[in-house]
């Protein structure tokens, strides 16, 4: 069975202020290259369809023409999971319907996990979707344990499909979730820590002859070609910008091994960090014109003046500009910023981490909640 394994779409991202949809459409084009050139008998897609859980019209819109499409001209069965990033709510709207289209989508997390199996000419073959869930999903099933990790909520949740496993027949596990060991980027929210690790050990999925994974942005095997990550469609940060990103194109033979190839993407507009001097990055012998999207990063010493309008000519699309600091000045400034930081309130030093986070300011409202959230904390540690 041929299997075309993608995940992260993370459709409605916005990346240094620039919304993705159009250079993710342009990707999604080549999925369907890929499904005409290998033609798989079914497709995963292991979770953060979308990038929040109210995605933007334009991003429900490229997510309901691609779905349309390839359940129309390609009648090819995909397999489809929620990731931390989507609203299981949302993306379950009709999931019951879409199966009689061959579009299985599970975004809501219950138990027990019952397979979605399909048949080559050697046999069946069984899925089993499971959705991103928090340790407290998982609790609610199991009352008399205490179940306050990931790596315990995965733990119980794999036990109980293994009860009915046959172990003749081929297993392929799709979740999306953050194994031990896996690489990870600056674009991907930490997974909930609360009362523990987010961590998932590997070895919780050797029941399975293939586990596809979602939640990591890079390309990546997790202790052997059978436990994998897809990757995300594009690159979403500078962190990112030596990776290739890809899908993975899994043969599962009649005994189960796995055979895999990763199949590239090549994006409309590349992300790239870029390091010179500025009077180089001008110099059409060192380099090309671009419209890539770029963090240029100087190593001048002087003063240059208004070198983004100058550097925008050739590269139009700079996200990000500036100045390598050396190393004996990059001590001196981080103590001045600590110190700055020592002198500034919890709440001022919140609201710059919330405006990083979310690219937006803190609301009143918030601010108020979070100023009697302080004071309580303040009264606690007194032993008020």
């Amino acid at each position: 069975m041929r299997i075309l394994h993608t995940a992260d779409w993370h459709l409605g991202k916005i990346v240094n202020g620039i919304h993705m949809t159009d250079d993710q459409a342009y990707v999604l084009e080549q999925f369907f290259e890929i499904i005409e050139r290998y033609s798989p008998d079914l497709i995963i897609n292991a979770g953060d369809i979308y990038d929040r859980a109210i995605p933007p019209k334009e991003a429900v819109d490229l997510l309901d023409q691609t779905l349309t499409r390839l359940m129309t001209d390609y009648q090819i069965p995909m397999l489809m999971i929620s990731g931390n990033h989507d609203s299981p709510d949302r993306l379950h709207f009709g999931s019951q319907l879409f199966r009689n289209h061959q579009l299985y989508i599970q975004s809501k997390f219950h138990l027990p996990i019952e397979p979605v199996t399909f048949t080559d000419e050697t046999g069946p073959v069984h899925f089993y979707l499971i959705p991103y869930f928090e340790p407290a999903d998982v609790q609610s099933y199991y009352l008399d344990q205490k179940i306050t990790t990931h790596q315990a909520a995965m733990s119980a949740v794999i036990e109980s499909i293994k009860e009915n496993i046959n172990p003749n027949e081929r297993h392929v596990c799709i979740a999306h979730a953050f194994l031990a060991g896996g690489m990870e980027s600056d674009s991907e929210d930490r997974l909930s820590m609360i009362g523990g690790s987010p961590y998932v050990d590997v070895n919780l999925f050797e029941a399975f002859n293939y586990v596809a994974l979602g939640h990591l942005h890079q390309p990546q095997k997790i202790s052997s070609d059978r436990v994998q990550y897809s990757g995300s469609l594009l690159k979403y940060s500078f962190s990112e910008a030596s990776q290739k990103k890809s899908m993975t194109l899994i043969d599962l033979d009649q005994q189960g091994q796995v055979f895999f190839e990763r199949i590239p993407l090549q994006p409309k507009h590349d992300l790239r960090v870029m390091t010179d001097y500025f009077d180089h990055l001008l110099s059409a012998d060192h380099y090309q014109a671009s419209e890539d999207y770029l963090h240029i990063q100087l190593l001048d010493d002087g003063q240059i003046l208004d070198p983004i309008t100058q550097l925008r000519k050739k590269f139009p699309n700079i996200l990000r500009l500036e100045k390598v600091i050396k190393k004996s000045d990059r001590g001196l400034n981080e103590l001045a910023r600590v110190k700055k930081n020592q002198q500034r309130t919890e709440l001022e030093l919140f609201e710059d981490f919330y405006l990083e986070m979310t690219d937006e300011p803190l609301s009143e409202k918030r601010k108020q909640m979070l100023r009697t959230v302080i004071d309580h904390i303040k009264q606690q540690e007194r032993g008020q």
